[in-house]
């Protein structure tokens, strides 16, 4: 059996290579050192830092690129757009979704969750979604949008966390990046109105109760479409 050429070994080495590069500038962006929105180095910075070609480089970024974790630029560099290949899917799958196809997307994930969370729900799990739905109120009643907008979401992602069920958490997580604010501040409007509040006391009273028919029912019946 003849001998691999130099060209062959190095062939069969460069997507081990450039994979390595790929989860080194990814671990950049979930650690939180590239966050959404900022510039990643350059090109010539990033050869430097990891000790690899300008063509591995090249690659990796291509590969982030076509994920949707990052964006080129023309003129001004590339920059981080998610946090993850998952929220990168959704995001594009979701930028030209009505609105209608987003709340029935939301009910399905919360509809579930608060059914799971109602017979899975721990004690330190109460805690949180006391304090979660305490400062949701609080930021109803100080009229400000987006704080209330920020509270809502914190409120059905600890829902969602009540329920443990990991994969469950991970895809809300990748939706709520994309759309759920989105979601909420469209239904919430440009005013915070006396009477366009939902209360949200029922459905963590029945999640405490351990009531997963009433928790389910209560999570959809604010998402109706």
């Amino acid at each position: 059996m003849p001998l691999a050429t130099a060209q062959e070994v190095g062939a069969a080495r460069r997507p081990t290579l450039v994979r390595q590069v790929i989860d080194s500038l990814r671990e950049q962006v979930a650690s939180g050192e590239w966050p959404v929105g900022s510039r990643i180095p350059t090109e010539p910075q990033l050869v430097e830092a990891l000790g690899v070609g300008r063509n591995t480089v090249r690659e990796a970024v291509r590969a982030l690129v076509h994920a949707g974790v990052l964006e080129c630029r023309q003129g001004s560099g590339t920059y981080v757009v998610s946090a993850d290949e998952m929220t990168g899917a959704v995001s594009r799958r979701l930028a030209g979704a009505q609105a209608a196809e987003a709340v029935e997307v939301r009910r399905a994930f919360e509809v579930e969750a608060a059914r799971l969370a109602a017979m899975r729900r721990t004690r330190e799990d109460m805690a949180a979604l006391d304090g979660a739905l305490a400062d949701r109120e609080a930021a109803w009643r100080s009229g400000r949008v987006d704080d209330f907008v920020e509270a809502d979401a914190v409120l059905h992602t600890v829902i969602v966390a009540a329920a443990h069920n990991a994969m469950l958490a991970e895809l809300y997580a990748s939706f709520g990046a994309a759309m759920l604010r989105a979601s909420i501040a469209t239904g919430v409007g440009d005013e915070l109105r006396p009477e366009d509040h939902v209360d949200h006391h029922r459905l963590i009273d029945a999640i405490r109760a351990g009531d997963p028919a009433r928790a389910a029912a209560e999570a959809g019946a604010f998402l109706e479409v």
